[in-house]
């Protein structure tokens, strides 16, 4: 008996061709660590904010950078689970869906980021 977990994911279809798995599992873990660089940059903004006077806002941007990490993070493990799955039951693999929004949400950050820049460079 199979004692893998998640079931949902282990308990189904056959057995990949290990290459494909691996391949899977070091997809989701690149995304783990481009959500582990979301956390870290809002937590570096939040340490730079309590130590200079920045906006109050700019806490905002980290706090959406943190919490944009941990969906991001979430969203790895989703992505993976549905892809050994597809794996599995030889079905067609699922579109990344994460990528347009972690696109978006980086595209935000930044336009965030140098609109807090430019304050900073014309209170100075």
């Amino acid at each position: 008996m199979d004692r893998r977990w998640p079931r949902s994911v282990y308990g189904v279809g056959d057995e990949p061709d290990p290459r494909f798995s691996m391949s899977n599992e070091r997809t989701a873990l690149a995304w783990m660590r481009t959500a582990m660089a979301l956390l870290a940059g809002g937590v570096a903004l939040i340490s730079v904010y309590s130590l200079a006077t920045l906006p109050r806002w700019s806490a905002l941007v980290a706090a959406a950078a943190c919490l944009g990490g941990g969906a991001l993070a979430w969203r790895a493990v989703v992505a993976w689970a549905r892809i050994e799955r597809a794996l599995r039951t030889h079905q067609a693999l699922p579109p990344p869906r994460a990528l347009v929004s972690l696109a978006g949400g980086v595209i935000v950050l930044a336009g965030l980021t140098l609109v807090l820049s430019v304050v900073q460079l014309l209170r100075s």
